[in-house]
């Protein structure tokens, strides 16, 4: 009897391995099938991981997910149909050949889930899963065409990136399941949110709930040093193509695995061989001080606080009725603000926050200080002896006291009452000092204009002298002349307001009509940007660049004078719903090409290679018969005609318009010219600026809108909806494609002008164009979209010009 058992045992034994079988690979000829008389799954080289169908808990849901091979119980890593579980166990895993898409179907042959791929493939084509946990489809050339890692679930692997990727625009964050045993998608999210400095967030229907915080070179801000595990490493990557936060692991055999919880807390877990079990490394649980803004703007939470967490930062009381932080004394830059010191702190959000890696702690404050704007800074990378400067410029939100591993923060606070009062008494002493210094006063500004008149006739000197050498026939004006001629540059004759001060319609005595361009005193415009404007002009004769008739200047005042267009300029027409019907698509097509040739002109044709930089549709003026004169050369560039490339520490134009290349890096070039044309073609065609459209469905900027229309073969519903379709499709088409070629990411990929005439007058082939620069939208912006937007804080005019310092 004993010997039948056992021989019963042994056949049940062998019964069971024959319905258990493993793959190593799926190809187009061999999927991966469901069945509950066979189990087959997927299994990485080592073992590690396995992929298959299963189902959660006590659930007869069937999901494909990728689990621990040889941990009990199971422990899922990955879920690829989370919203549309199958029902039964027909479910069948297939990879198509010919595009290299995953799907799933049901027993009825129906797709319910399906991934896509990033390339043409290249046959043979698999799948393999790594030993990382990572499901990749592979071709023939070993190129990723599709992975696991790049849509994770609500686990975080190491190896696996959280973040955007900037060139395709896409996120990567993890969502929590809804339950344990429910993996469809729950309320929580935990990515890193890009805006200003990129930070770890966790959210709730777009709403942050906790805040791990901004990486500081060493770790993230709000996780202490204690929390890390030897085993690992956590990095954070930002640069142009990317930002991601990773966790490595040292050693190959350690099993770490975090997990964002239905409730939405994080926690890290390290997998114990001599324990068989998950142990906990860091729990995210909240407390009291880790809900995000847990005490409202403007204070500091302290867990330790009694009998109260929450209290107001230095300079700020709160209110009896709702209990918020409100400032005592407002800034003012001229008394003197000055700074507090808080020490161990997790710092506060940094969403609306600006920063700079190469800025040392004291020039961070000598520029905080310099900006009414700016409320508080601090190091940005404390590794080493730190670097870096990190500023805010609202409401400081969720900042708290950490027991240990904090960092320093500097609030701006306004000088006291007691300082005024000091200063008070400090007056009446000052004034009996200025009475006797009055007279001394009267003798130096007596001496002073007379020096002043003696330099402004060396610097007539100097400018005709200069004229003479460089054979430029450019008159002079008197100031006082151009005064009357303007009407003492009255608002009546104003035209319109540039980066570096306005400019305004004058008449000669003789009746020809002028525009004046009064440099403003508090424009970043300096006496060498007006030399530069007016020798560049001076030297330049096209007909579709703006012609300069002379220049004045007295003390304080430089004045350009230019050939007057009575139709303003291009933005004026193609932005405004009535005014752009008056420019039929013939006339767009013919402001461009003569923008095109304008800028050939620069480049190629003058005596000096000449990049604009500040290229856009402001900058295009329009004369009596509509023709288009490029303007405003205060910050072009001269290059030797052999030379391509150039960088700068200040980096000056027009958000919207500058390329990725510039923005970031502040490297120019004749490329950088054309994409800014490329920005222009594409808002004459659809009659929208790209700075402010935002596609409504996509959260994407004009240039993304154009692209996205492009892949999905309906381009042409970029056309101005107000215009009439009197053209050809095929030629707003190529237009369109022109454009699309100008503003490509990389300045290798984009046409020279010489190509661009061409193109535009069908003589030249054109290309596929490659994914645009600054393709994200509001929602989704890149380090550099977000770098650019709190930079404006040190525009001196932002309708011309932002200022940046390159990283």
């Amino acid at each position: 009897m004993e010997s039948f058992e056992i021989l019963g045992a042994c056949l049940l034994f062998l019964s069971l391995l024959s319905i258990s079988s493993t793959l190593e690979m799926i190809t187009p000829t061999k999927p991966l099938r469901d069945s509950i008389n066979e189990n087959v799954t997927l299994v990485s080289t080592n073992g590690t991981f396995e992929a298959g169908f299963f189902s959660p808990g006590n659930s007869r849901s069937r999901y494909l997910g990728i689990w621990y091979k040889t941990i009990s119980p199971r422990t899922v890593v990955w879920v690829a149909n989370k919203e549309t579980p199958l029902q039964d166990h027909s479910g069948v895993l297939e990879l198509d050949s010919d595009q290299g898409f995953l799907s799933i179907r049901n027993g009825g042959g129906a797709k319910i889930w399906s991934s896509n791929a990033s390339n043409t493939p290249s046959k043979p084509v698999f799948v393999e899963l790594l030993e990382s946990g990572n499901m990749v489809v592979k071709d023939g050339h070993d190129n990723f065409l599709w992975e696991s890692f790049d849509y994770p679930g609500d686990t975080f692997l190491p190896g696996m990136k959280l973040g955007m990727n900037l060139k395709t625009g896409h996120q990567r964050a993890l969502r929590s399941w809804k339950s344990l045993n429910d993996p469809s998608p729950g309320e929580f999210s935990f990515g890193v949110d890009t805006r200003g400095l990129p930070q770890l967030v966790i959210t709730k229907s777009d709403d942050i709930v906790y805040r791990p915080g901004s990486w500081n070179g060493v770790r993230v801000t709000g996780v202490p040093a204690q929390e890390a595990h030897p085993l690992t490493k956590s990095l954070f990557v930002m640069n142009e193509d990317e930002i991601f936060y990773e966790i490595q692991i040292l050693n190959s055999s350690t099993k770490l695995r975090s997990r964002l919880l239905p409730e939405g807390y994080q926690i890290r877990l390290l997998w114990s061989d001599e324990g068989e079990k998950w142990d906990t490394v860091y729990s995210g649980s909240f407390d009291e001080c880790e809900r995000y803004g847990m005490c409202g703007a403007n204070s500091i939470c302290n867990v330790s606080g009694a009998p109260q967490h929450c209290e107001c930062l230095s300079g700020f009381k709160s209110k009896a009725a709702d209990s918020t932080c409100d400032r005592i004394r407002a800034l003012d830059c001229n008394k003197g603000d000055s700074f507090k010191k808080y020490e161990g702190m997790k710092l506060p959000d940094t969403s609306s926050s600006w920063y700079d890696t190469r800025m040392s702690l004291e020039e961070c404050e000598k520029l905080c200080l310099s900006n009414c704007s700016c409320t508080a800074y601090a190091q940005l990378n404390v590794s080493d002896n730190g670097s870096g400067c990190l500023q805010w410029f609202n409401d400081i939100v969720d900042m708290r006291t950490l027991a240990q591993d904090g960092q320093d923060f500097y609030l701006r606070i306004a000088v006291s009452k007691f300082q005024d009062h000091a200063f008070n008494r400090k007056i009446g002493g000052i004034i009996l000092g200025c009475t006797i210094f009055i007279i001394a006063i009267v003798v130096f500004v007596f001496i002073f204009c007379l020096r002043r008149n003696k330099l402004e006739q060396s610097e007539t000197k100097y400018w005709k002298e200069k004229n003479k050498k460089d054979e430029i026939d450019l008159p002079i004006f008197d100031f006082l002349y151009i005064c009357n001629a303007t009407n003492n540059f009255s608002e009546s004759n104003k035209l319109g307001q540039g980066g570096f001060g306005p400019v305004y319609k004058g008449i000669l005595s003789d009746g020809q009509e002028i525009a004046v361009k009064r440099l403003s005193k508090t424009s970043g415009q300096g006496l060498d940007e007006f030399k530069n404007e007016v020798m560049l002009i001076a030297k330049l004769q096209h007909r579709n660049l703006v012609k300069l008739l002379g220049c004045s200047f007295q003390q304080e005042e430089k004045l350009l004078i230019y050939e007057f267009m009575p139709n303003r300029s291009l933005d004026y027409f193609i932005f405004d719903s009535t005014r752009s019907t008056s420019i039929g698509w013939a006339k767009r097509f013919e402001i461009i090409d003569g923008i095109a040739r304008g800028l050939l002109y620069l480049h190629q044709d003058s005596r000096l290679k000449i990049i604009h930089r500040d290229l856009k549709t402001s900058n295009v003026l329009l004369d009596s018969n509509m023709k288009p004169k490029i303007s405003d050369f205060g910050m072009a560039r001269t290059f030797n005609l052999d030379q391509d490339e150039a960088n700068t520490n200040k980096v000056m134009g027009t958000y919207g318009y500058m390329p990725p290349e510039y923005a970031v890096h502040g490297s120019f070039s004749v490329k950088s010219d054309v994409f800014s044309f490329g920005v222009i073609v594409l808002e004459i065609i659809s009659g929208r600026k790209n700075r402010g459209f935002r596609d409504p469905h996509n959260e994407l900027n004009l240039l993304g809108h154009a692209w996205r229309l492009w892949i999905e073969k309906r381009p042409m519903e970029l056309m101005d909806e107000s215009m009439e379709n009197a053209v050809g499709p095929s030629e707003i088409l190529r237009y369109i494609h022109i454009g699309l070629l100008c503003v490509q990411h990389r300045p290798e990929d984009r046409p020279n002008m010489s190509s661009v005439v061409l193109m535009l007058n069908g003589e030249k082939l054109l290309p596929e164009p490659s994914q645009p620069g600054f393709y994200t939208g509001r929602n989704n912006l890149t380090m550099t979209d977000s770098s650019l937007r709190n930079l404006d804080a040190y525009s001196l005019n932002e309708m011309s010009e932002t200022l940046l310092l390159a990283r």
